[in-house]
């Protein structure tokens, strides 16, 4: 068995990677900076390796530091919050994590229900587009998007989602947008991480390649439908993440649903042992439910 580095090595080291300082981790964990210089030095003796390059200019992370913060981050943070459910009497916690904009757009509207229908479980979310190493104990369960790559994890489908052409109702109106094949001259908007891109709509509704340039791009749903709600273009994007868009009149699928692409591509990840654990399974139980209902609308 590895011998671990003792935990507050780790914590300097981690506040001096944030912060990218001595003195500011210092004030963080209320030592001196000298203090934290000692820990830091002594963290990189342990392990062999330099993790932080020390400059007139500043701190910065090595290559090897830059690895090594991304893991012990998060594991400090799960041992930061299994420290506060102990210490508050939370028995009941979960930790998901969750693509950004599933979290905000589809997951965050439909949590007041959650917190309704299990008042017991204290709930844990963080978004990103890195998922949980399960390894770091980090999260309960991913809510992960993209091409269900993932061996030795339980993957479950959320819900099916149809993929289409959407603009503001005054950007359709100013452009006389009627035919598939007007979009070839318009902005057209791209999402760099969506699995289905303009090339692949165009390929099954029209007769010709998309545009090589677009107007816009993002690596973020939730931004390519604020473009789209502010007249910069047209989004493919999720009827199911722009739900509330479509029903507050921001946003309409500009031919229907009669041209979508339908793709499931917003997967429930874990470990089959975390499935053991009530929290988990009454999430699961819950979100495929809401996943059910989603689809239907």
């Amino acid at each position: 068995m590895s011998v671990l580095p003792p935990i507050t090595n780790l914590q300097a080291f981690e506040a001096v990677a944030r912060r990218r300082s001595f003195a500011l981790a210092a004030a963080e964990l209320h030592l001196t900076a000298s203090a934290i210089s000692h820990q830091v030095a002594r963290l990189e003796a342990h392990l062999g390796v330099r993790l932080l390059e020390r400059s007139a200019h500043g701190v910065r992370l090595s290559t090897v530091g830059e690895h090594y913060l991304a893991r012990v981050s998060g594991a400090l943070a799960a041992i930061g919050s299994a420290s506060d459910d102990v210490r508050q009497g939370v028995a009941n916690s979960l930790y998901v994590h969750s693509s950004p904009s599933l979290a905000s757009l589809w997951l965050m509207p439909r949590l007041p229900a959650f917190a309704q229908a299990y008042p017991d479980v204290a709930l844990n979310l963080s978004a990103a587009h890195i998922h949980s190493d399960f390894a770091l104990g980090s999260a309960d369960l991913d809510i992960r998007y993209g091409v269900p790559r993932w061996p030795d994890l339980v993957v479950e489908p959320l819900f099916e989602e149809p993929i289409l052409p959407l603009a503001s109702p005054a950007f359709v109106a100013a452009h006389g947008l009627a035919q598939v094949e007007q979009l070839r001259e318009a902005p057209l908007i791209q999402s760099n991480v969506n699995v289905v891109q303009w090339t692949d709509w165009f390929a099954a509704y029209a007769d010709q390649r998309p545009p090589e340039r677009y107007a816009l791009r993002f690596d973020r749903a939730q931004m390519a439908m604020e473009a789209a709600i502010l007249g910069l273009g047209i989004a493919l994007e999720s009827a199911v993440l722009a739900r509330r868009h479509i029903d507050d009149g921001k946003l309409i699928p500009i031919f229907g649903l009669d041209r979508a692409i339908r793709v499931k591509a917003h997967f429930a990840v874990y470990p089959a042992r975390h499935a053991k654990r009530r929290p988990v399974e009454d999430f699961l139980a819950w979100i495929h439910a809401e996943g059910a209902r989603a689809g239907q609308r």
